[in-house]
């Protein structure tokens, strides 16, 4: 196998990371008189309209509502353009620790440039808060002490997704999955609950991120006969892939099975080509007074959109990071895990949640239904919710997960 010169880097830093002694732990109190955050996704790319700019918003609101300081030290934040790429990503982070004195990171990162990050970040006993990266690994075989994941994962999502898909008899599926370790991870999970459940999988194909042109793809998928074409991919992959399967008539004989359709995409393709489509989120703006209070503030700082999952999640890490270091009083990375672990999170969009020793955020989810064009009654009008999932049921269950923390407890 070759391997690319980005590759090659980015292997050559992580060696380098990990070689590095781990920085001393800090005396109590607030290192430099700054506590400072980094927000590190993809700002400019295919999966920037995710989290990019977006979460960079919902982070300074959650920074604005402290009053930007905790006892008189400054909140600062960074942000930084991981471009897609492992090396550039991994980069960054040590940078950002070695050199600018940032306290902790906030990722939404492909599960590739994070699973990098998180073992500089584990190395260096910093927080690393995960608010849009969702392969199920980093709560399973690659969990760490530093890590928490706030958002979604490849397990939870499709779920409830595929046993609602069983139930109605439609039982074959076909994955056109992303390329990388992410989009793997997803198609690895879902066909774990296929499986388990009777169904089986026919075929899939695998296409580079940042594709254009599905073209081949989609035929490959739509010649298979399954009755279900699984799109294991996000971003604008994602928008490309369900338009061009709304132009070759897919939707005519075989559903289409989006596994984590964001908020921003559903804006983008449009109701039109995706009414009726049944989804698993872990956030909608218009589900109460309090997350519509939030999508109005946020709305008015951002072009006036509402917040996404993921973006909403920023928001919720970044805050319940800034309460355990004001309750810690310190930012070392190790006292404020431990004050995030045994507090429970209470803000817009979560109520006495728990962080279990994972690092998984125990948060509900909820089934969802895309409205028709018709039943839309003004902007973003998109969902209808159809039920709760309590969070033991939605979340990997502790008793099938290989998380050595798991087993400390």
């Amino acid at each position: 196998m070759r391997l690319s010169v980005s590759y090659v880097a980015a292997v050559a830093i992580l060696l380098s990371a990990i070689s590095c002694p781990a920085t001393p732990v800090r005396a109590q109190g607030i290192s430099g008189d700054v506590i400072k955050i980094g927000i590190m996704n993809d700002q400019a790319g295919p999966y920037s309209d995710n989290c990019g700019p977006g979460s960079v918003v919902a982070a300074r609101l959650a920074i604005s509502d402290f009053g930007g300081a905790i006892n008189g030290k400054k909140i600062e934040l960074v942000v930084a353009d991981d471009q897609n790429k492992p090396d550039i990503g991994m980069a960054i982070a040590l940078r950002w620790l070695d050199n600018e004195s940032v306290d902790a990171i906030v990722g939404c990162s492909a599960s590739s440039i994070a699973l990098g990050v998180q073992d500089i970040m584990k190395n260096r006993k910093k927080p690393y808060l995960l608010a849009g990266t969702a392969a199920s690994m980093f709560t399973n075989e690659k969990c760490s002490p530093m890590t928490t994941q706030w958002t979604m994962d490849t397990y939870a999502l499709p779920k409830a997704t595929v046993k609602s898909l069983l139930a109605r008899g439609l039982d074959t599926w076909f994955f056109v999955t992303v390329d990388y370790s992410f989009g793997k991870a997803w198609q690895a999970d879902t066909t774990n609950f296929i499986t388990a459940d009777g169904g089986k999988v026919v075929g899939s194909v695998l296409h580079p991120l940042n594709s254009s042109d599905f073209s081949s793809f989609l035929l490959t998928a739509q010649a298979s006969d399954a009755k279900v074409i699984a799109l294991a991919n996000s971003g604008s992959d994602f928008a490309n892939a369900m338009k061009q399967a709304q132009e070759f008539g897919l939707t005519q004989k075989q559903q289409l099975a989006p596994l984590g359709l964001l908020l921003n995409q559903t804006h983008s393709i449009g109701l039109q080509p995706l009414q009726n489509v049944r989804l698993t989120t872990p956030f909608y703006w218009d589900m109460t007074d309090e997350t519509r209070a939030f999508a109005k503030r946020f709305q008015a700082e951002f072009k006036d959109r509402v917040p996404n999952e993921a973006q909403a999640s920023t928001y919720s890490a970044v805050t319940h990071y800034l309460k355990a270091v004001a309750a810690a009083q310190t930012d070392e990375g190790e006292a404020v895990v431990r004050k995030m672990k045994t507090t429970p999170i209470n803000d817009f969009e979560m109520k006495n949640v728990s962080i279990r020793a994972d690092g998984q955020v125990m948060r509900p989810l909820y089934a969802a239904r895309i409205k028709a064009p018709a039943e839309s009654k003004y902007p973003y009008d998109y969902y209808e919710i159809t039920s709760t999932i309590p969070a033991e049921d939605a979340w990997r269950p502790a008793s099938e997960s290989t998380c050595d923390l798991l087993k400390t407890q």
